[in-house]
């Protein structure tokens, strides 16, 4: 029984985890998409051409800017329970209580 509820919320975290990051995916494109047409119009409504708007350091900036702190969120979602294993958070946490329980085995 408890081995099932522990794998539930094992799963649960994973889902919410994906959840957030695929929240942030699209609010990734949907924010940077109305800076860059925001950017695209008022470049060539002060004289660019589209191609010197749409590649303007100051529009592509917000896209690489943000993409890294996506591609941070991507790999902590995806990469990093690859390096350090799945259970990795159990086996701290235990680590910690273990560590606890010794130090104050020590002062009793």
């Amino acid at each position: 029984m408890d081995t099932n509820k522990s794998n539930f919320r094992k799963a649960k975290n994973k889902v919410e985890k994906l959840k957030r990051f695929y929240t942030h995916l699209a609010v990734y494109f949907i924010i940077n998409s109305i800076i860059t047409s925001v950017k695209v119009m008022s470049g060539t409504n002060s004289g660019e051409t589209f191609e010197e708007a749409f590649f303007s350091f100051s529009t592509m900036a917000s896209w690489l800017v943000w993409g890294l702190v996506i591609a941070i969120h991507a790999f902590s979602v995806f990469g990093l329970p690859l390096i350090v294993g799945d259970d990795w958070e159990e086996r701290k946490i235990q680590q910690f209580m273990n560590e606890e329980f010794e130090h104050n085995k020590k002062y009793k």
